[in-house]
């Protein structure tokens, strides 16, 4: 499993960061969960949209450009919903309700991955 820090805030977001990258993971994403884990991170990658069809319960998505700066954060996302394209978005962090708030994370952050 990968770990996700905030370079900026020098802080460990998640050392449960999951990379979406098949087609198949792409798009099943969350839908086979019923919650998430506080600490559970679906990375999708080559993405800058989401829809939340068909979910189960709320999310907050993080999308991030190719050196991994924010770009854009949306809290508490019901099911059933749409984001459209994200300017300069590569990928999108989905992670639990909250999330955003309780690490703290900002517009133009620089995360980073390790293994």
């Amino acid at each position: 499993m990968l770990k996700l820090f905030n370079k900026t805030t020098n802080q460990l977001i998640s050392g449960e960061l999951q990379p979406a990258e098949s087609f198949l993971d792409r798009g099943i994403g969350l839908l086979k969960f019923k919650k998430i884990e506080p600490e559970y991170i679906l990375w999708i990658k080559k993405c800058n949209s989401i829809h939340t069809f068909f979910m189960r319960f709320s999310i907050d998505c993080v999308f991030v450009d190719t050196n991994l700066v924010i770009k854009s954060l949306h809290q508490e996302v019901k099911p059933w919903r749409l984001i459209w394209p994200q300017w300069g978005a590569t990928s999108v962090l989905e992670m639990s309700a909250g999330a955003i708030e309780r690490w703290q994370l900002k517009k133009g952050d620089q995360l980073y991955v390790v293994s």
